[in-house]
């Protein structure tokens, strides 16, 4: 694991597809990646950063609510289920993982103790429905089409903090 940075971030504008899922059913929105920039393609639009998941819903035991996107460099409209939207601006604490994403849970979990001893808070509230996040994403920075083995890719954190 590299060491955690804090970052201040602008708004990101991006294209996404919301569902709601669960650990078996997790790909029915992770899967919707390639049909995103397929539409900014097909439009003639360029993709200004790496395909994410954004973590809006969190409860691991029953549903998560899940966000696939792609950022753009302007909003663009959307089409079908894929709505536009924008990454909120402010401090995140960033981290790459290096390796499979079966390998992230353990990541995570480092991170968190990280961020404790930093005496960080997440910009995050719960209810009985689990934890909402004002944005915790996974930035998937490898082309699975240059390389395929997902032992070698790397996959950015960014979990925003509250200000």
């Amino acid at each position: 694991m590299t060491e955690p940075q804090i970052q201040t971030r602008a708004a990101q504008p991006y294209l996404g597809v919301t569902a709601t899922v669960t650990m078996t059913t997790f790909h029915l929105v992770a899967d919707r990646i390639g049909e995103i920039v397929g539409l900014l393609l097909g439009r003639g639009q360029e993709i200004a950063g790496a395909p994410f998941l954004r973590y809006h819903v969190i409860d691991m035991e029953a549903e998560l609510v899940v966000e696939a996107g792609v950022p753009v460099a302007e909003p663009q409209p959307g089409e079908g289920e894929i709505k536009p939207g924008e990454l909120p601006a402010g401090r995140y604490v960033t981290l790459i993982h290096h390796g499979h994403v079966d390998g992230l849970i353990e990541t995570i979990t480092g991170l968190f103790a990280w961020a404790e001893t930093q005496g960080l808070t997440w910009d995050m509230t719960t209810s009985e429905r689990g934890e909402h996040w004002g944005c915790r994403m996974e930035s998937y920075l490898t082309n699975p089409q240059v390389e395929p083995d997902m032992n070698n890719w790397d996959t950015e954190l960014a979990y925003r903090l509250a200000d």
